[in-house]
């Protein structure tokens, strides 16, 4: 099966082509230029739209405009492709690229989205860790000096495990359907509408 994942949940959108299991194309950028990405991943990899078989997303937990693009995006090509789609959990796909590693994830207003027993916000400092735990994402690297405080080993700033790489959103991928029953998993109410509390 021909997958295009995406997610554009942090900073750093990440989009893959992958086909039944072999990556024929990875990029990173913006969310803002994720359809420029789709269409170089598919002339560099010599497919066409068509060739396209499913869609997989990332739904967050991140950035609310961030998962929106993202979604929107799903839901607009697979309408267009006439394919289903998945979701797939920003912070499990952090996980999948660095087994064993805790996936934190920039949560802004000073707090940071983990993957324990299930996804869930608090202060970088409430984060309980054993002595040497691995730490990535973009929460990692903001918080570094809180986190290694803690005891936390935090990779460098340019290690690619900080990163919700789109080719393990194809791989964890399950139970495609219409793009418009793939729910965004927001953990708490957008900055936004913070304003009119």
């Amino acid at each position: 099966m021909l997958i295009l994942a995406f997610d554009t949940a942090t900073d750093v959108a990440t989009s893959a082509l992958v086909s039944d299991g072999e990556v024929l194309g990875e990029r990173t950028s913006r969310a803002v230029t994720l359809l420029e990405d789709v269409d170089a991943l598919l002339r560099q990899s010599g497919t066409h739209t068509k060739d396209v078989e499913a869609l997989a997303v990332g739904i967050g937990p991140g950035s609310f405009t961030g998962v929106r693009i993202g979604l929107s995006t799903a839901r607009g090509l697979a309408l267009a492709l006439g394919v289903p789609a998945a979701g797939v959990s920003t912070l499990e796909a952090l996980a999948a690229g660095a087994p064993g590693a805790v996936p934190v994830v920039d949560a802004r207003r000073r707090e940071v989205f983990v993957l324990s027993d299930e996804p869930h916000v608090l202060d970088p400092r409430e984060l309980e860790l054993d002595p040497g735990t691995i730490c990535v994402g973009s929460g990692a690297v903001r918080y570094r000096a809180v986190l290694e405080a803690a005891g936390a080993d935090i990779p460098p700033d340019s290690d690619e495990r900080h990163l919700p790489r789109a080719r393990f959103h194809a791989q964890l991928a399950r139970d495609f359907g219409p793009a418009e029953k793939v729910e965004p998993l927001y953990l708490r109410i957008p900055d936004a509408d913070t304003k009119t509390l």
